[in-house]
């Protein structure tokens, strides 16, 4: 189909997808290179070897996983014009989604509690690495809860169903892409130890 065609909403429509998938474009760049800056770090004489990720960092996987699980039959339910249990899917993914946020937190603090600080004379180039880019994704989780909010309200308002959509399928894709983002970063933080 020529991009051109269609109905001034189709238009928009594919505008809009288009504009989440240069921020995720974007996003995988950003974090490309934090995860490069760490590979090239690990060459450094200071670079801590064998550390163990937090606790608090596999839970936090686990609870992301169940996260796009809950929006997939979330998503299910809306394409079968359940509205109830569309509701009750998407508030599991906002509590997942808070509970991650607070797991990450959780994590932070079992990282100090080893001694390491973000920054100061407690603090280590592993950590301080580690530190960056859970809290970097964090900022992401934040924006994928309030977009989760967004959408719990307008399901409240009977804005979606099976035939219209969108705004649901545009947050059900970046929360999808952050918990995939999630997984990578775990095990690449997993891996470089």
């Amino acid at each position: 189909m020529d991009l051109t065609e269609g109905t001034l909403e189709q238009k928009n429509d594919r505008a809009k997808k288009m504009m989440l998938w240069f921020g995720i474009g974007s996003l995988i760049m950003s974090f490309a290179g934090l995860t490069s800056a760490v590979i090239v770090s690990s060459k450094r004489p200071d670079w801590l070897v064998d550390f163990e990720l937090p606790e608090a960092f596999y839970m936090s996987t686990l609870i992301i996983i169940l996260s796009s699980i809950t929006m997939i039959l979330a998503k299910r339910a809306l394409k079968s014009d359940n509205g109830k249990a569309t509701t009750l899917f998407l508030w599991l993914t906002l509590g997942l989604g808070i509970a991650f946020i607070w797991s990450q937190f959780s994590g932070f603090s079992q990282i100090i509690d080893l001694g390491y600080n973000f920054t100061g004379p407690t603090s280590n180039v592993t950590m301080s690495y580690i530190f960056l880019i859970a809290f970097v994704h964090g900022l992401h989780i934040v924006a994928g809860i309030i977009s989760l909010v967004i959408v719990i309200i307008n399901q409240y308002r009977q804005k979606y169903n099976s035939t219209k959509m969108l705004g649901f399928e545009l947050s059900a894709t970046f929360w999808h892409f952050i918990d995939i983002l999630w997984l990578f970063l775990f095990v690449f933080l997993y891996f470089m130890k």
